[in-house]
């Protein structure tokens, strides 16, 4: 009997240790926690190697982009084959370098920047339907929105970029 009681004594210590661990480790974590100096993270910023990638095809985009004129002159002419030429030519391509870019944004533009990306590329192709069914206003209309997606997109660009984008 009196190791029958000797073995409950242990097992209620036994439970009284384990639970009174528990605090200790919850106490513990709660002061961890609450305490210390926080560490300030530093914004992200662009790395070098980002910074010449970017500028590599800024002066591609920009040099698309001052030829807005040219591709409204041509549907304002009805030169529909032009059309196709410089849609499938330059704004492709520059489709193409707007990706390259945004590839090496900070992470939090990336998505903008793939967005108006691909609003472009829906504008290329309204013009480009446009262009086949000879509706000179449809692609007037979508001409001007191509170009005011080139420039959110330059909006997007670092500092540096964007007062040679001005």
């Amino acid at each position: 009997m009196t190791l029958l009681i000797g073995i409950q004594k242990i097992e209620y210590m036994a439970r009284q240790r384990s639970l009174l661990s528990l605090i200790l480790v919850i106490l513990a974590t709660f002061l961890i926690s609450c305490g210390g100096p926080t560490v300030a993270t530093p914004p992200p910023t662009y790395t070098t190697a980002q910074l010449e990638k970017i500028q590599e095809y800024v002066p591609e985009i920009l040099a698309v982009r001052d030829r807005s004129q040219e591709l409204q002159k041509l549907i304002q002419r009805n030169d529909w084959i032009d059309v196709g030429n410089f849609i499938h030519g330059p704004m492709t391509e520059l489709k193409l370098n707007m990706s390259y870019v945004a590839s090496n944004l900070l992470p939090k533009d990336q998505p903008e920047a793939r967005k108006i990306t691909r609003d472009l590329f829906n504008h290329l192709v309204k013009i480009d339907q446009a262009a086949a069914d000879r509706n000179s206003q449809l692609a007037l209309n979508n001409n001007k929105a191509a170009f005011a997606d080139i420039d959110k997109f330059l909006q997007l660009l670092p500092q540096s970029n964007k007062s040679e984008a001005s």
